[in-house]
């Protein structure tokens, strides 16, 4: 679609509200001229009757002659006028033979011969050439007897309503939709403006701009969260880019210093400036510094592997007491001897879970490395299994100084090392995350439960046990 054909929000959705409500307008204005059209009718028609009535009571007297006053016709036109029957209005006066006594005595006129029914005292006729009228009859009787008929016509177009109320009709829906229109306006115009205000602030962060400033005094609350929302988000991508930085600059420094070792280790031996057991001592240097750079790019690739899906997860129903009792053991062994002083808790009865042993392994494994280096190699590290609340929990305690409290937050961020370690230990920050990813894996989750200048407490939570 072209973009130059892209309407605003506040024109896109004003127009539709426009077009709706002008569309509501025009029915209800329809509705309400017939609704007028056929009130009025009736009312007139009520009017038409009574009035019928009166003419019968002042032409027939007592004996029940039919006496017509002079005078009648002038009351009949103030009445008309009174009772606001537009155009002229034609009454008629027929003796008991239907023979026309008022306005003269003379044959009755062809259009006006009407079939004369007690039973339907209101009748609608036609003239012809579209021309209609409605007919009131009203029969007169003097004690029970009928001595005539009163005849009243009134054009259809005499019966219309008055222009005032359409006049009225079409102001009251004019304004209604101006105002409409102006609310519609206004609220669309209030909704879009934080809207823009964060598309404003999507460009600014493809420009690489992070420092957005966004209204946050919204009252309506998905706004708010919208708003909220993308604040935090470009807040943890500008993190993200300076992790990225740090990586970057990092993971250069991390590998160039083993190859810039390597390669000058390897090439003093090449070139004999060293020899005998200063050239083997050169060499354990190079496979040590081999083996560490081989490790981070293993780190590297396992995080990356794990990250798109591609390591899985084989479960199996695992004796988890024997499992903890052997991962403690194999990584004691592979310490060797030292100060290092390992202690394993485990619960009477065994725990038997479905979990994927290799999986706990590496991370029960990378927390016990962790920990060895947080203690620089000297204390009581405490591996203590249980379950609480029919969660199976594995925690790693260490007698090390602490995570700094700024620190905590973010341990668990990739690529992050926190500022003692970065001086200290040679790494790339993806232990702890890959960790908590397997642990989520697994259907659990990896937690910093403590940490005060007294130790740490890592926690393992492994999925329930079925």
């Amino acid at each position: 679609m072209n973009h130059d054909k892209r309407k605003t929000l506040l024109q896109y959705w004003t127009t539709r509200y426009v077009l709706t409500l002008v569309t509501g307008l025009l029915v209800i204005g329809v509705f309400s001229f017939f609704w007028l059209q056929y009130q009025a009718t009736e009312k007139r028609l009520g009017m038409m009757s009574m009035l019928a009535e009166e003419i019968a009571d002042r032409v027939v007297d007592s004996e029940g002659n039919l006496q017509v006053d002079p005078s009648l016709q002038g009351i009949i036109d103030r009445r008309a006028r009174f009772l606001e029957l537009g155009g002229r209005l034609i009454f008629l006066i027929l003796d008991q033979d239907q023979q026309l006594i008022y306005p003269k005595r003379a044959p009755l006129p062809e259009q006006y011969r009407i079939p004369l029914d007690p039973q339907e005292p209101v009748q609608k006729i036609s003239f012809g050439e579209g021309k209609e009228a409605f007919v009131i009859t009203r029969q007169m009787e003097r004690q029970g007897a009928p001595v005539g008929w009163v005849i009243l016509l009134q054009p259809h177009m005499g019966l219309m309503v008055s222009k005032e109320p359409f006049q009225f009709l079409v102001i009251m829906l004019a304004s209604l939709g101006v105002l409409g229109w102006g609310v519609i306006y206004l609220l669309t115009r209030k909704l879009s403006q934080p809207i823009k205000e964060v598309a404003e602030a999507a460009k600014q962060i493809v420009t690489g701009n992070y420092q957005l400033e966004l209204d946050r005094e919204i009252k309506e609350k998905e706004i708010y969260e919208l708003v909220e929302s993308f604040k935090d988000m470009a807040d943890r991508l500008e993190k993200a880019e300076v992790m990225r930085t740090e990586l970057l600059a990092g993971v250069t420094h991390e590998l160039k210093t083993p190859v810039t070792s390597i390669s000058a280790l390897v090439q003093a031996v090449r070139d004999e400036v060293v020899s005998g057991e200063e050239a083997k001592e050169f060499l354990d240097i190079s496979l040590k510094d081999t083996v560490s750079l081989q490790k981070m790019v293993e780190d590297l690739l396992d995080f990356n592997s794990f990250a798109v899906g591609d390591v899985t997860v084989h479960k199996e129903v695992t004796d988890l007491n024997q499992l903890i009792q052997e991962i403690t053991y194999q990584w004691t062994i592979v310490q060797g001897q030292g100060n290092l002083q390992v202690e394993t808790i485990l619960p009477e009865q065994s725990i038997l879970m479905a979990t994927d042993p290799l999986r706990v392994q590496q991370i029960l494994t990378n927390l016990l490395n962790n920990a060895k280096q947080a203690m620089l190699d000297e204390g009581k590290l405490q591996v203590t299994l249980y379950q609480r609340e029919q969660e199976v929990r594995v925690d790693v305690l260490d007698e090390g100084p602490g995570i700094p409290q700024e620190e905590q937050p973010l341990i668990f961020e990739k690529f992050y090392r926190g500022m003692d370690k970065k001086h200290r230990i040679r790494g790339l920050g993806l232990g702890l995350p890959y960790s908590k990813m397997m642990a989520k894996a697994l259907g659990g989750d990896l937690l910093l439960k403590q940490s005060t200048a007294e130790g740490t407490v890592f926690s393992l939570i492994l999925n329930r046990p079925t």
